[in-house]
């Protein structure tokens, strides 16, 4: 199955612009195009500041999902962890309510403006309800600072790992070098790198965090999977602050590994105070069904961006379309 043109591609593109309850990556709406193929529904909402290169994967995993569907699952639902912005600890019971059942909580830090004594405080919140806690810091300390925040992050238990800590490979090698106690999992140095499994090679990972649209596909995650497998690396399947409709390729994608050793971050539905289907997914015992939901008309036409914004979607999607075409592969299954 190769790519579809670009008008079947734009005849069923429909621009959302979805508002947040709390700010997240520094914003407080979230914008994607919707696709709508033979096989369902897919995404397109690679963050404005990638360029068009980075952006073309987004889009090759949407029209993946909207046109060949997703793979064979093996189990129905996934284990979700929950998510705790940037926030004040207190109002971290208010926002691991939205995740019940969790078992596991990722706690966002070296949140710009912020201090570490606000990080420990924040993980010490969620240990209360939530005694594994992983943080997430988005590549923000270098070496020295991540050792001594992580330090301090463990003083009063452990870490299941520590996300992408500092921003490069040798960074994180030198990190887990001089914290072997603290299992650091690499993102960015996976999902933003031309070959994802040069920070595993490099001793730099010992948990892989993937998310479906950069990786340009279900089916290549797993793939990818496979090939960390064989390194000794798990995978925790993370969303990309996902509409529901995005959200199917990465429970598709969880649900499809052959093994699952870790909870993953796809429950991020639960930031927005509005999503594109009729009723929002439930998270039931720390669990969600892996069955794909579908966008409801109301609200497509309720949360539709503006026409500017719609435009500027469009062309992107046209710019990215094109570099798929002239790539060496246009198969998606």
């Amino acid at each position: 199955m190769t790519f579809p043109s670009l008008d079947d591609v734009l005849a069923g593109a429909r621009v959302v612009s979805l508002p947040m309850r709390v700010r997240f990556r520094g914003i407080t709406t979230r914008e994607a195009l919707l696709l709508e193929g033979p096989a369902g529904w897919g995404e397109f909402a690679p963050f404005p500041e990638y360029d068009d290169a980075e952006a073309a994967h987004w889009l090759r995993a949407g029209i993946e999902a909207a046109w060949a569907g997703p793979p064979t699952p093996v189990r129905r639902r996934v284990p979700i962890n929950a998510t705790v912005p940037a926030i004040d600890p207190a109002r971290v019971p208010e926002i691991l309510a939205r995740f019940p059942g969790a078992r596991t909580a990722k706690v966002k830090v070296a949140e710009k403006g912020q201090t570490l004594a606000q990080d420990v405080a924040r993980v010490d919140a969620v240990r209360e309800l939530i005694p594994n806690v992983r943080v997430d810091a988005n590549g923000g300390w270098n070496v020295d600072d991540a050792v001594a925040a992580l330090t301090a992050l463990t003083a009063d238990g452990p870490l299941e790992y520590a996300e992408q800590p500092c921003a490069t490979v040798p960074e994180l090698v030198e990190v887990r070098r001089r914290l072997p106690g603290v299992p650091i999992a690499a993102d960015e140095s996976i999902r933003r790198a031309e070959d994802p499994l040069k920070v595993v090679r490099a001793g730099g990972a010992d948990v892989a965090v993937v998310k479906v649209p950069p990786l340009g596909g279900m089916r290549r995650l797993l793939a990818l999977a496979d090939e960390l497998a064989g390194h000794g690396v798990p995978v925790v399947v993370s969303s990309a602050l996902d509409t529901a409709v995005g959200m199917n390729a990465g429970l598709a994608a969880a649900a499809a590994l052959p093994g699952l050793a870790h909870a993953c971050g796809l429950g991020t539905g639960g930031l927005f105070d509005a999503d594109v289907t009729a009723e929002p997914r439930e998270m039931s015992d720390g669990t969600l069904d892996a069955s794909p939901v579908f966008p409801d008309p109301d609200r497509l036409a309720e949360l539709a961006a503006p026409d500017p914004r719609a435009d500027w979607w469009r062309d992107r999607l046209r710019r990215c379309h094109e570099l798929l075409l002239t790539g060496a592969d246009t198969r998606l299954v």
